[in-house]
């Protein structure tokens, strides 16, 4: 492996598990109302399906579930770099719904001098949108269980090479 690809790699690591950190703490916010406080809010799915309905979507409480939800098992699937590009994409469905409906009639800078009367703007949830998008794009990286699953699948491919490939099918069944 080149001393490029493993810094690939260990770049996609890095972002998969910062991704991470941020979804599991809001799902956990979300659903638990764990690390709630001042500038956030007590969390919990009461006060974030409140924060969902003020917004005017249909259902808050059922979107709330399912967003913690989300969050916390895509969050916990980044970690593992499982099934990553699935997981990066309902992620990304749930930041984009959130830029359009909460932090768009704000502009796009977040409430850095936390004015009560007004909300957050779209910066930090485009970056997080473009970090999922790039984890869409490029997939896990080698180190997480996809890209051992892919390494596993080339590998067995690479004996087509080598070995006959009656005695492959014969034996591994591919």
């Amino acid at each position: 492996m080149t001393s490029d690809k493993r810094m690939s790699g260990l770049g996609l690591l890095v972002l998969r598990l910062v991704l991470a950190v941020v979804f599991l703490a809001h799902g956990a916010h979300e659903v638990f109302g764990m690390f709630g406080g001042p500038g956030n809010g007590p969390g919990g799915l009461s006060a974030t399906s409140a924060i969902l309905g003020a917004a005017g979507l249909p259902q808050p409480f059922l979107i709330a579930v399912t967003q913690g939800i989300i969050e916390l098992v895509a969050g916990a699937m980044l970690v593992a770099g499982f099934f990553t590009r699935t997981a990066s994409f309902l992620l990304l469905v749930f930041v984009t719904a959130g830029l359009w409906k909460l932090r768009w009639p704000w502009g796009f800078f977040m409430n850095w001098t936390s004015a009560p009367e007004r909300g957050h703007g779209m910066e930090y949830g485009i970056v997080l949108a473009a970090a999922l998008i790039c984890l869409l794009l490029t997939g896990p990286g080698d180190a997480s269980i996809d890209g051992m699953n892919q390494q596993s699948a080339a590998d067995v491919q690479s004996l087509h090479v080598i070995v006959p490939e009656s005695f492959i099918h014969l034996h591994y069944g591919v």
